[in-house]
């Protein structure tokens, strides 16, 4: 009895033990939460001519007090951000231009008050519009998904699952071939997704360019990439966040396939039969997307404002 009874006390003062231990890591993290409040993704949107544009914000800690990041807006790939200051509530970086025309520094200034985040953007070319941001989801799923029925968005006959982004549609079908013959819009999908598996076949012309954006929002990258270093640029890869393991492009003139599962924020992408990511998390929006509410369904989109391109096969299985 005496030695059941010691046993007794010995499994109390353990779980007592376990029971601060994860009180002062709680105490911890809501300590770490509230000194660094601007750490984080954050989904923001951007006004521009009475349209609201998508744009990102990633901000971590490096080291102690120093804050680094990187950004994206609604043109261009992921960029990094050397330094960004917060103090007092008040957030601000600047990065040299990327795409869009001017020659001065992107200036983001803006305030972080109840957990949003609001201010102005001046651009390269020195004209300022107003941001909100609010915390991106995690997207976090608790079980692997059971798939429904696979879904034809192309059969080779019509557009009739499709629409324009904006303006005059130049996307044709051609002999059972989805075609963009020239550059001009992105073709969207009717329905929207979440979560789910994509089959999808194309062909480039030399330097073609696309691209597929998955719930509209994340850039599967199609680009002449044949021969050079893997890069997220580049055939294979999420645009500006995440490099394929090898670059597997054919030729020009040749038909490649994707086939893409995204669950969440991860994703899978085998690309002419290689694995070339492997259930990796996309950490935010691609410049290009049609909006940054992450927390929402989206459609399929195609790339149609770089090159000519075509598609065929393109099949979908959604998340039951």
């Amino acid at each position: 009895m005496k030695n059941l009874l010691k046993s007794i006390a010995g499994v109390r003062k353990a779980m007592g033990l376990v029971a601060l231990s994860l009180i002062f890591a709680s105490q911890s993290l809501s300590s770490s939460a509230q000194e660094h409040p601007i750490t984080g993704h954050w989904d923001l949107t951007v006004q521009h001519n009475g349209q609201s544009l998508p744009s990102w914000l990633g901000v971590k800690l490096s080291g102690f007090k120093t804050y680094v990041g990187y950004f994206v807006a609604d043109i261009g790939s992921a960029r990094p951000v050397s330094e960004i200051v917060f103090k007092d509530g008040k957030v601000s970086f600047h990065i040299p231009p990327q795409w869009e025309s001017g020659d001065n520094d992107l200036l983001f200034e803006g305030t972080l008050e109840n957990d949003k985040l609001s201010g102005v953007i001046t651009t390269a070319s020195g004209e300022k519009r107003s941001f909100v941001g609010v915390r991106a989801p995690e997207l976090k799923r608790n079980m692997e998904p059971k798939w429904g029925k696979s879904i034809t968005l192309f059969d080779g006959k019509n557009l009739n699952s499709w629409h324009a982004q904006k303006g005059e549609n130049q996307w044709v079908v051609k002999d059972g071939i989805l075609t963009n013959p020239k550059p001009g819009t992105n073709l969207i999908s009717n329905q929207k997704f979440d979560d789910f598996k994509l089959h999808v076949e194309f062909k480039y012309p030399e330097n073609g360019n696309s691209g597929i954006y998955l719930r509209g929002r994340y850039e599967v990258q199609i680009e002449d990439s044949k021969g050079k270093e893997p890069s997220s640029i580049y055939l294979g890869g999420v645009y500006g966040f995440l490099t394929p393991n090898e670059i597997v492009a054919k030729n020009p003139g040749e038909w490649q396939t994707y086939d893409i599962t995204l669950i969440g924020r991860r994703i899978t992408i085998v690309a002419n039969g290689k694995t070339v990511i492997c259930d990796q998390i996309i950490p935010g929006i691609t410049g290009g997307a049609i909006d940054s509410h992450e927390g929402e369904p989206g459609p399929i989109m195609l790339q149609g404002d770089h090159t000519a391109v075509e598609y065929r096969n393109i099949v979908i299985t959604p998340a039951k």
